[in-house]
């Protein structure tokens, strides 16, 4: 009879062990799972699928601004209604980025609710779609 309690409570002790050291593993791996899609590396190359420097979808709510603190005053319109004036100044910034700047600029437009003007959308598209080729 206390060989058969002994053989259990081995038995039993090892099914613990071997769930603990799985939930444990499973924690890992989200958790390192989770830590990749929050927190890309500083020197991410956009040579990966999904790289949140680069993406015009990335999931960052962390607006900055690129020295065009003055294109807060279009907030809410819509991108065909610019006169030749306020496109210009959309236009100044765009082409005075660094081409690895772009989608972040892009981005901050976006979170920031401002439209880009439509005859500037398939240049800055071009240039972020340039970018990504050269470090792919």
């Amino acid at each position: 009879m206390t060989i058969l309690f002994v053989f259990i409570a081995f038995v039993t002790s090892v099914v613990v062990l071997i769930e603990i050291r799985e939930r444990r593993r499973k924690k890992t791996v989200s958790t390192d799972a989770t830590k990749k899609i929050q927190s890309p590396p500083a020197d991410c190359c956009g040579a990966h699928l999904v790289c949140e420097k680069d993406t015009l979808l990335n999931s960052s709510t962390e607006i900055i601004y690129y020295n065009d603190e003055e294109l807060d005053q279009y907030i809410g319109r819509e991108s065909n209604t610019y006169d030749e004036n306020e496109i210009s100044q959309f236009s100044e910034v765009l082409f005075t980025l660094k081409e690895n700047e772009v989608a972040g600029w892009l981005r901050s437009l976006q979170l920031r609710e401002i439209e880009l003007p439509q005859q500037l959308r398939d240049e800055a598209l071009m240039i972020v779609r340039e970018q990504r080729n050269k470090t792919a």
